[in-house]
């Protein structure tokens, strides 16, 4: 990998190509994010970039992550990742990595925390069918059958059941960059991404690359 950026997500909208036709597109803030510190195999024993993203106010910051940043001479930011770069020598600490490492065009990757759904039961969470709804049925929106009676006597791991739905990591594969505003820190992605509004966004360039 040797693009990687952090992001906050915005919203969706949509835009037009050269030829009319209309894209939905999600708009990401991406970056600018400070090089905190630079891990190499001699050291560290793998090579990597720390970055960091989105100010924060320092009394917002624990004293270990403050002299991390003090150490780097970097301003104080909300999300420390890090990203293993083939190229990771290349960068030095306090530099920045911007919206303009990508391009139109290009294939990415995008991982988030999708949005949270509470308790759920199965119907919404697995799709599963609803009963009649008929006054006399009695059987609307439950479960239904959940295994065997005498034998195996109990409910088989990975049924489908009610409970939490959402608010896990999520990544999307091979979504493409419609347009880069390098000015204002903006990605147009072509398509949904994963995650409520403010959302913290890794984008990477794709790993599977649909040719």
């Amino acid at each position: 990998m040797k693009k990687a950026i952090l992001a906050t997500k915005v919203g969706m909208t949509q835009v037009f190509d050269e030829t009319g036709a209309l894209i939905p597109v999600t708009v990401l803030t991406a970056g600018p994010c400070v090089v905190t510190q630079v891990k190499t195999e001699e050291k560290d024993g793998y090579k990597a970039v720390q970055v960091g993203f989105s100010d924060i106010r320092e009394k917002l910051v624990t004293k270990p992550v403050k002299g991390q940043f003090e150490k780097a001479g970097a301003p104080y930011k909300r999300y420390i990742r890090e990203f293993r770069f083939e190229n990771a020598e290349e960068y030095n600490v306090k530099d920045e990595i911007k919206a303009d490492i990508f391009a139109a065009g290009d294939k990415i990757d995008v991982t988030a925390v999708s949005k949270g759904k509470g308790y759920q039961g199965a119907i919404k969470r697995y799709g599963q069918h609803r009963g009649p709804m008929a006054h006399g049925s009695k059987f609307h929106r439950h479960q239904g059958s959940n295994g065997a009676a005498t034998s195996p006597g109990r409910v088989l791991k990975g049924k489908g059941m009610p409970g939490h739905m959402g608010h896990v990591q999520v990544t999307v594969q091979n979504l493409e960059v419609v347009r880069v505003d390098a000015e204002q820190n903006l990605i147009l992605v072509k398509g949904a991404v994963p995650g409520a509004k403010k959302a913290l966004v890794t984008v990477r360039e794709a790993v599977k690359v649909k040719r």
